[in-house]
Formats: C-alpha cells, sequence, structure tokens
C-alpha cells in the first residue's frame, strides 16, 4: 500500500508537470493573452495612475471685481497665489453668467461695489456662484474659495490688532487651525488611487484570462482528448492557474515598481505580508476565473460574465474610488462580500498606514477563505464535466 501511494503521489507529480507544461506553450504561442496579461496593465497603470485624479487643481474662476478700492484688490490676492483656483477677472455678472452657462468656469466670485465701506464697518460680504453639476467638485472650489477670503479676514484681524483696534465682533480671539494628514501626508489622490490599481490588474489578469481557457477547450475541441487521459480534475484546474499565476504576479510586480518609482507612494508596512496577500488574491481570481470557465463552455459569455462578476465589482464596489461607507446598506452588503474589497482595503492599510495586525489576520483570512471555496467550486464543475 505504501508502494502504491508512493507511485501515485509520483504520477501525481509527473501529470501535473506535463499538463503545466501544455499549457505554458500554449499561453506562450497566444499572443493576445500575453498582451492582456503583460501589456494590458502597463496600460491602466499609465491611465489610472496619470489620467484619473480626485483632487481639484486649476479650477477656473470668473472675479467680478464692482469695487477697484485696495482692499477689494487686497481680498481677492488670495484666489491668485494658489495652485487650486485659477481666477479670470470678468468685467460684469452677465459676462460671468455666460461662462458658467458654457461650463468654462466652475463659480464666480463677485466683489460688490460698496465692499471697502462695509469691510469698514465691519459687515462686508462675498458673494460666490458656484456650478453644482459635479458636487465633489463644487464643494471643493467652494471649500478653496472659502479658505482664501478666511486667510484675508486673519490679515484684517492682526492689522487690526497691531493698530490698536478691532474690525468687529467676528475678528476678537484668533484661533489658528495647525492641520496634519495622516496617511497621505502629500495631500494627494494619487496615493489613494495607485494601490487600488493592484486590486484592478490581477483581478483582471486572474478572473478574465482564466475565464476562457477551460471554454476556449471546449470549442476547440481538445478538451475530450483529456477525458481519455488517467489526469484527474485538479491536476488539470492546477496545470491551468500555474501559468496566469506567473502572468499575475507579473502584473503585481509592476503596479509595485510603478507605485515606487512612478508615483513616489510610501510602502509603510512590511512588503512580505503585501506579497502574501496579493498571493492569496491572485488565487482568489484565478479560481473564479476557473469556475467560470468550466461552468460556461462559450469564450464570449464567459468573457462577458468574468467582466460583469469581477472586473466592474472590483472598480465600482470595493473601495477603489469611493469609501463604501457612504452608500445605501445593500450596495455597502455586496460591497462587502466582494473578495476584492477585503483585498482592496488591507493593501491600502499596508501602503499608506502600515501593518496593523488585526486587519490584515482578518482579511487574510476571509481571502483564504474565498480561495478555498472557489477552487473547491471549480474542482466540484469540472468534475461534472468530466465525469
Amino acid at each position: 500500500m505504501s508502494a502504491d501511494r508512493r507511485t501515485s503521489r509520483g504520477g501525481f507529480w509527473r501529470r501535473l508537470f506535463a499538463l503545466v507544461r501544455k499549457e505554458v506553450r500554449q499561453l506562450v504561442r497566444d499572443r493576445s493573452n500575453l498582451a492582456l496579461g503583460i501589456a494590458l496593465p502597463a496600460v491602466l497603470i499609465l491611465v489610472f495612475g496619470y489620467g484619473i485624479s480626485l483632487d481639484v487643481t486649476h479650477a477656473p474662476v470668473a472675479v467680478v471685481l464692482e469695487d477697484v478700492s485696495p482692499a477689494a484688490h487686497d481680498a481677492i490676492a488670495g484666489l491668485m497665489f494658489t495652485p487650486y483656483l485659477a481666477p479670470v477677472l470678468v468685467g460684469s455678472m452677465v459676462d460671468a453668467e455666460d461662462l458658467m452657462r458654457r461650463r468654462e468656469v466652475d463659480a464666480i466670485v463677485r466683489i460688490p461695489s460698496d465692499f471697502a465701506s462695509r469691510l469698514a464697518a465691519g459687515s462686508a460680504s462675498v458673494q460666490l456662484i458656484v456650478h453644482g453639476a459635479d458636487a465633489a467638485t463644487a464643494r471643493a472650489v467652494q471649500s478653496y474659495v472659502g479658505g482664501a477670503f478666511a486667510q484675508f479676514a486673519a490679515r484684517q484681524a492682526d492689522r487690526a490688532r497691531l493698530e490698536g483696534r478691532h474690525a468687529g465682533p467676528a475678528v476678537i480671539g484668533i484661533v489658528r487651525l495647525e492641520p496634519r494628514l495622516w496617511f497621505n501626508a502629500a495631500n494627494t489622490s494619487t496615493w489613494y488611487l495607485v494601490p487600488g490599481l493592484i486590486v484592478l490588474i490581477m483581478t483582471l489578469v486572474g478572473a478574465f484570462l482564466t475565464s476562457l481557457v477551460v471554454a476556449r477547450e471546449w470549442e476547440r475541441g481538445t478538451l475530450e482528448a483529456l477525458f481519455v487521459t488517467p489526469v484527474r480534475p485538479t491536476e488539470i484546474l492546477l496545470a491551468k492557474i500555474v501559468p496566469y499565476f506567473g502572468v499575475g504576479m507579473i502584473g503585481f510586480v509592476m503596479c509595485l515598481a510603478a507605485a515606487r518609482w512612478l508615483f513616489s507612494v510610501p510602502l509603510y508596512g512590511s512588503l512580505a505580508v503585501l506579497v502574501a496577500a496579493s498571493v492569496l488574491y491572485l488565487v482568489v481570481a484565478l479560481c473564479t476565473g476557473l469556475l467560470i470557465s468550466s461552468a460556461v463552455k462559450n469564450q464570449f459569455l464567459a468573457s462577458q460574465v468574468a467582466l460583469l462578476t469581477s472586473f466592474l465589482p472590483a472598480l465600482m464596489l470595493s473601495g477603489f474610488l469611493f469609501d463604501l461607507r457612504n452608500v445605501p446598506w445593500p450596495v455597502r452588503f455586496i460591497g462587502n462580500a466582494l473578495p476584492a474589497t477585503h483585498f482592496m482595503e488591507l493593501i491600502k492599510t499596508l501602503f499608506l498606514a502600515g501593518n496593523v495586525w488585526p486587519l490584515a489576520a482578518k482579511d487574510g483570512a476571509i481571502l483564504l477563505g474565498y480561495a478555498l471555496v472557489f477552487f473547491a467550486a471549480a474542482r466540484a464543475v469540472t468534475k461534472k464535466r468530466l465525469a
């Protein structure tokens, strides 16, 4: 019995090695798969890294200066010297409103003609009109303009204090805010988005590419040739996972290099934990693709199912673009059921916050559970097909 077990174990490794060699040759011959697995991640890194930003910079703002006094010019000086706003002096409100309708400016700042006199009396006001079609941009522009005029008010208060007077009850006693950003010292959305690219690329390479492999063999009729061989379902699945695992890890290394040297994103956590978590998630994505490929015999249908069930949810519902705590609870429930959500949470924490071991253990255990469940499901479906 012991000799039989050793013979069976040795046969397993021989059959697995032969199947892996066959899959590697097919992968190398298929230029389209190599392009999707290697060239597409490079394109996504450049597009998402440089083309997508949640930051609002150089927002065009129309400034209507109805008061030409030195106080009015001093008030709008804060708008002129900031990288977040691009003020444009406009002659009248009619022209400014026309620019707003054509979406050439995001806001209008109107300095009324009695601004200087009201400022001397301590009750000056400035009108701000913001284009509200894009709510996030509108809030950012409103915040930037408000900050610029808050600095002007602080300068007026300092000047009044030096002159031994005060400019009204609102400036009696100044509280200075000293902000400090944790986990994103550069204050840029690039640090927030680039780690998520690893999730998207590994999802695309893992789930999308492997969703085609079994379906392609069904279409070509080559899978029937395996039915008459002594190979087992587990060996077939492992042989198809190994080559694409290597392609996925190439994409992971490309993302890691781009994050460090192209976008200067720091890695405060452990590199070993990051690699281990990425390996786990890549196995989850590969098993997801194999499950789809084994259940669907058509390549086109398998690719569409893979996109709808893996890549698009990872893009929209994993926390890549927005915090899931801000969405309705049914959407949040679906998002929290996705493996990509837990990997996204873990990888962003490792990059920007460091080793938070309770969170790493929780998300790592969830990813391991998903990997085992999806592989078992893929094996069960494949076993039924081979029976």
